[in-house]
């Protein structure tokens, strides 16, 4: 008997129970469509047939699924279940997302594709086409044993809510922004101010709250029972797990030491998240966008937030969630976490490169007892390439930003300007140093170990 099947019984009938929720969903979608969606001048030779009825069929192909899965009740049945995941399509999945080049330029082009595509996306039909394809891809993958480990674990579970949840919440900032916009444009008020109702804080406020308080309480208490966090063992530092993760809210954080020193990663990077957090409100400018959705009137704004929050925050907890496996190997969503998995991985320092590959010389290091001066001057030989390139980077940069963007200078004042740019470049020192080690396998940019300072 095989010790990890892909499908057993009780896998497939908790899917039945997935498929008839979304049966349910899609009924009431269908009725709607039948309301709101008119009808067709021709379809197939038909004249006048209602658009619900695409709705229609599709609901009924969910609920004759959802009956064939929760009839299943043997072993022999299940082994031969044909509704899962086709293995010709595990492969390409598995080595797009377990390559870091692969990864990141997917979620790079899905938030560009987001931006240019928003005033399509933002339809209601779109979006509910969207959510039916990520469960029915959700669904067909939990029939892979691999698959079914990661995303089934109790600590995860939560996770693939959350990114339901970020998905939800971003579609309805563009659908409300998209709709603002076009007001605008056509002189129409904006949908704040038709929605300007005012309510007072008792008892319609604090009633709501504790309503929704109950709600959620009894929400985490059915968690909690149904799906129990596990208790591991205590911590010990003989035995320690493999992958040793932080928790989800700082994985974004780790998979930043795999880029930069703890340093960098854990204090100067989120120091200036922080700070560049609050002095967001001293640094903007645009008065238009205050109290109501809009991208239009702040499209730079927007850009950059979301450019931070999604590529760089949300696709790093999704790839140190699900994606790290052991030795911090990345690993696809069908994978087998294998620990014994080897990843050849020659990382440089830029002066290693610079010195032994292309000057062919050792590597200056101070002499054992040498000045603080000359130990100075070996390390700056040393790192010379390195330290002209970050202080390039920071220096000449806001300056070419400055002439570049001559009008945008004008407006926000030397001052405001260079906080922004530094800011901005800090952000961008992610993308760029993740794109050095994965493109020239660049470890460090500059290297001094004598003081423990490397970037």
């Amino acid at each position: 008997m095989d010790p990890h099947p892909d499908l057993t019984p009780s896998v497939i009938r908790g899917l039945g129970w997935l498929y008839l929720v979304m049966f349910f969903l899609n009924i009431g979608w269908t009725v709607r469509s039948y309301k709101r969606d008119g009808y067709f001048e021709s379809l197939l030779g038909f004249k006048h047939l209602p658009k619900a009825m695409i709705w229609a069929v599709y609901s009924g192909l969910l609920g004759l699924l959802a009956a064939t899965h929760l009839t299943v009740d043997s072993s022999a049945t299940a082994s031969q279940f044909p509704f899962r995941m086709p293995e010709w399509l595990k492969a390409p999945v598995d080595s797009v997302i377990a390559n870091p080049i692969n990864y990141f330029a997917v979620s790079i082009l899905l938030f560009l594709l987001i931006i240019w595509l928003r005033n399509w996306l933002v339809r209601p039909t779109v979006g509910w086409v969207l959510l039916n394809l990520s469960l029915l891809f959700l669904g067909l993958s939990m029939t892979d044993y691999d698959f079914r480990q990661i995303v089934g674990k109790p600590d995860n579970v939560p996770i693939v809510g959350m990114l339901y949840l970020v998905g939800y919440f971003t579609w309805l900032y563009f659908q409300r922004s998209v709709e603002n916009d076009r007001r605008i444009a056509a002189g129409l008020p904006k949908l704040e101010d038709e929605q300007s109702e005012q309510v007072l804080v008792w008892p319609d406020l604090v009633y709501t709250e504790m309503i929704c308080m109950i709600l959620i309480t009894a929400l985490l208490i059915f968690w909690g029972v149904g799906l129990p966090a596990p208790l591991e063992e205590p911590a010990s530092a003989v035995k320690t797990p493999n992958p040793s993760k932080a928790p989800w809210y700082f994985l974004g954080l780790q998979e930043m030491l795999v880029y930069y020193d703890p340093w960098m990663a854990g204090v100067v990077l989120p120091s200036i998240i922080l700070g560049g957090l609050m002095a967001i409100p001293y640094i903007d400018f645009n008065k238009r966008g205050n109290g109501y959705y809009t991208f239009n009137e702040r499209k730079f704004a927007v850009s950059t937030f979301l450019f931070g929050f999604l590529p760089l925050w949300v696709a790093m907890i999704v790839l140190g969630t699900f994606i790290r496996g052991p030795n911090w190997n990345m690993f696809g969503p069908f994978e087998y976490w294998d620990v014994h998995k080897l990843e050849v991985l020659n990382n440089i320092n830029l002066s290693d490169w610079l010195w032994v590959d292309k000057l062919h010389q050792p590597l200056p290091r101070p002499a054992a007892g040498a000045s603080a001066l000359d130990i100075i001057w070996t390390i700056g030989k040393r790192e010379c390439l390195g330290l002209a390139i970050v202080l390039g980077y920071l220096l000449l940069l806001p300056p070419l930003g400055a002439i570049m963007f001559r009008n945008f200078f004008i407006k926000l004042g030397f001052m405001r300007f260079m906080v922004l740019a530094n800011l901005m470049l800090f952000m961008w020192s992610l993308p760029l140093k993740m794109a050095a080690r994965w493109a020239f396998n660049l470890k460090y940019i500059v290297a001094i170990p004598e003081w423990f300072f490397n970037i």
